[in-house]
């Protein structure tokens, strides 16, 4: 269907257009950002070129957000932990620097394994999320799993002849968040199993 196109259309039609537009071309920030924008752009004077770069960069902007939340929300944290929220002078054995760095995903781009190792509360846990988060945002597929869920399901696909097809499923995400493992005794079957992953 293509919409007729008219010159001299007024500031109704052409917003009504508009709308009918960005439905059509699935742009809900355009949609919802251009009455405001457009306002904007006429106080400051803009340029054809800047108004029309300041919507794309706008829905880009927002489908790049939902992206992230989408893939923060497929890892399936239990809770929901940043690095902003984490308080290093509680542990002043964790680098904050370190940290950092990881929380710029490198490793993961390189495929190196990272083992958070320490006593119960030093917020081992709230690392693994909170990193689980930034590798998300940045574009990562991340599953988050805890150690007794994950033999568990490895267990039954086992006996149901599921291995492979599981196996394969973890093995599609780019990081696999495995947390509480050092809280389970494994039985050599659990434990052969998890190392498949």
């Amino acid at each position: 269907m293509s919409m007729p196109r008219q010159r001299g259309l007024t500031e109704q039609a052409a917003t009504a257009a508009i709308d009918q537009a960005c439905r059509m071309l699935r742009l809900p920030t355009i949609r919802s950002q251009f009455p405001e924008l457009a306002e904007a752009a006429g106080r400051e004077q803009m340029s054809y070129l800047g108004f029309l770069s300041e919507l794309l960069l706008a829905e880009c902007d927002d489908r790049a957000r939902r992206r992230s939340e989408r893939r923060i929300k497929a890892a399936g944290f239990s809770r929901d932990k940043s690095l902003r929220k984490f308080d290093f002078d509680a542990n002043p054995n964790i680098d904050p620097a370190m940290v950092h760095t990881l929380a710029k995903c490198e490793w993961i781009k390189k495929g190196l394994p990272l083992c958070l190792i320490g006593d119960s509360g030093t917020g081992k846990s709230h690392l693994l999320i909170a990193l689980g988060t930034e590798a998300a945002m940045a574009g990562y597929r991340v599953k988050y799993v805890l150690a007794t869920k994950l033999v568990n399901e490895l267990v039954e696909a086992a006996d149901e002849k599921q291995l492979t097809k599981t196996i394969a499923r973890y093995g599609r995400v780019d990081l696999l968040c495995i947390d509480e493992l050092g809280h389970m005794e494994l039985d050599r079957r659990g434990a052969e199993l998890l190392f498949q992953v």
